[in-house]
């Protein structure tokens, strides 16, 4: 008679080859993952070191090429015809020891802005600065808008569309801020200075998303009234530094901290209410 084969049982273990597999392939992704980040700090901290010998050292000419050469050539493309910020145009940077993250972020769109705007930074007319919330132009109001109004002057579009190009190359946020001095305002179409800084924030918005395709989505608006002055108010100079609008392209640090918008595709416009205070007409 022939032996019965003893029956076979099923293998039910025969999925961990599969789940081992699995693992291994994942354990691979991530050691992977780890290396990646390990080589971004070690090249986030080789720019700090070299922004922070250039800013010990002297002048700060080479510091985006030194930012650019560490970043291998990525975080800034210059344009053919544009040359790099002129020696007359002095860049101001954040002080020794601050955030090398923010330099290697917006350094690049710095320098552009001095040199694309030379010439409106040597008059006056505009001031381009890197501060720890992001990168600021200031838009002085004797050369902006019309005294006590919040239409902004034609003519000067073409340096508007300067500032709209830099905001085109990058992703962050941009807030546009409304500041007056400290002389109170009262006419027909302004309560206050608070209306009126807000209103020329506004104009700044219509204008870059208008005319030079901004979205909407990307900008807030902040009117400030005379609460944040650059300047002492107890003379014409100081009073004329403080009207302005600046236009804050913000870090990405700073950005997550700002509140989120009322409706989705919709700025911010934040208008703070006056303090009483008496008033008399004027235009500032």
């Amino acid at each position: 008679m022939r032996r019965l084969r003893a029956p076979t049982h099923e293998n039910h273990d025969r999925w961990l080859v599969s789940y081992a597999d699995f693992i291994t392939l994942m354990f691979a992704f991530f050691v992977v993952m780890f290396a990646s980040s390990q080589a971004d700090k070690s090249k986030v901290k080789r720019v700090s070191e070299s922004v922070t010998k250039a800013l010990e050292e002297g002048p700060t000419s080479g510091i985006t090429d030194k930012v650019n050469e560490m970043l291998g050539g990525t975080a800034h493309e210059k344009s053919k015809d544009t040359p790099g910020a002129p020696p007359s145009v002095k860049m101001e940077l954040p002080k020794a020891g601050g955030n090398s993250q923010l330099l290697a972020e917006l350094l690049p769109s710095l320098e552009y802005l001095n040199a694309q705007l030379k010439k409106e930074i040597e008059s006056g007319k505009m001031r381009v600065t890197l501060e720890p919330r992001g990168l600021v132009v200031s838009l002085q109001q004797a050369t902006f808008f019309p005294s006590g109004e919040d239409t902004i002057d034609p003519a000067t579009y073409s340096s508007l569309e300067k500032v709209a190009t830099a905001i085109g190359k990058l992703p962050n946020p941009v807030r546009l801020e409304g500041h007056t001095d400290s002389v109170p305002i009262h006419t027909a179409r302004f309560r206050s200075n608070w209306e009126l800084s807000a209103a020329r924030a506004i104009a700044a918005l219509e204008l870059l998303n208008g005319r030079f395709n901004v979205p909407r989505d990307r900008v807030a608006i902040a009117g400030y009234a005379e609460t944040v002055p650059v300047a002492a108010n107890d003379s014409e100079q100081g009073r004329a530094h403080n009207r302005r609008v600046d236009i804050v392209i913000l870090s990405r640090q700073q950005a997550l901290t700002e509140p989120a918008p009322i409706a989705p595709g919709r700025g911010v416009a934040s208008v703070v209410n006056p303090k009483p205070a008496a008033m008399r007409p004027r235009s500032p």
